[in-house]
């Protein structure tokens, strides 16, 4: 196996869609919510919302005026929805072995997610990265969610600063590291385009956490290599 040099920056890690393969799962419960409150969406148009936080999510799919209506409710209906299908979730092939090799080569590393606390813990734990990350958000650091740029803010303060790279899978990802001139590297993983990807910011696709880990050097990670 060869070695790699060490990294001098950050590497700020979305979770959802991006470690664990949980955006399907999301789409199912928030489809499940909105029709607790009698509205039946196309499961596609949940999905291309996905990566939003909730409070973004409830009014791009049905407005203000019902967002005003049923936003709380849907909301607390699908934390109790996904609640029951996380145990479902599985961390895709390669998540802890990136964050691992990225630690070996002195990478900070944040975990970067808008989630519930409850299940950024649930994450942590099934990826086994507590005491691999340096540091990780949920909900409870942001007031604004994705595209809105505040949780790659709260991750680079939490990283101390200095040069960073953001992985996402989710436009909404590759939208909020572009608004603070962030590099990102998109993957194919959440269910977006290679096309939308780049659009939204993302200055390398990659369909997989493998093929990242056998390409890291072409990636915006070079950039931030020790020479």
């Amino acid at each position: 196996m060869r070695t790699l040099p060490p990294v001098s920056g950050t590497v700020i890690l979305d979770i959802d869609g991006t470690l664990v393969d949980s955006n399907y799962h999301h789409a199912l419960a928030w489809w499940r919510a909105f029709r607790q409150s009698d509205v039946v969406l196309p499961l596609w148009r949940i999905h291309r919302s996905i990566g939003m936080g909730g409070e973004k999510l409830v009014p791009a799919l049905v407005g203000e005026d019902r967002e005003a209506e049923i936003g709380d409710a849907v909301r607390d209906a699908e934390a109790i929805l996904y609640f029951e299908l996380m145990r479902e979730v599985v961390p895709f092939a390669g998540a802890r072995e990136l964050i691992s090799t990225l630690k070996e080569r002195e990478a900070t590393v944040v975990l970067a997610s808008s989630a519930k606390e409850f299940e950024v813990e649930h994450y942590l734990d099934l990826l086994e990265a507590r005491e691999l990350a340096d540091a990780w958000t949920s909900s409870a650091d942001v007031t604004n969610t994705k595209p809105e740029p505040d949780l790659v803010s709260v991750a680079l303060e939490k990283a101390g600063g200095g040069d960073a790279v953001m992985i996402g899978d989710s436009v909404f990802d590759c939208e909020a590291a572009r608004r603070l001139d962030v590099p990102a590297v998109g993957l194919l993983s959440g269910g977006f385009s290679r096309e939308e990807l780049g659009e939204a910011g993302a200055a390398t696709v990659l369909d997989s956490l493998e093929t990242l880990m056998e390409e890291i050097e072409d990636t915006p990670l070079g950039a931030i290599l020790r020479a």
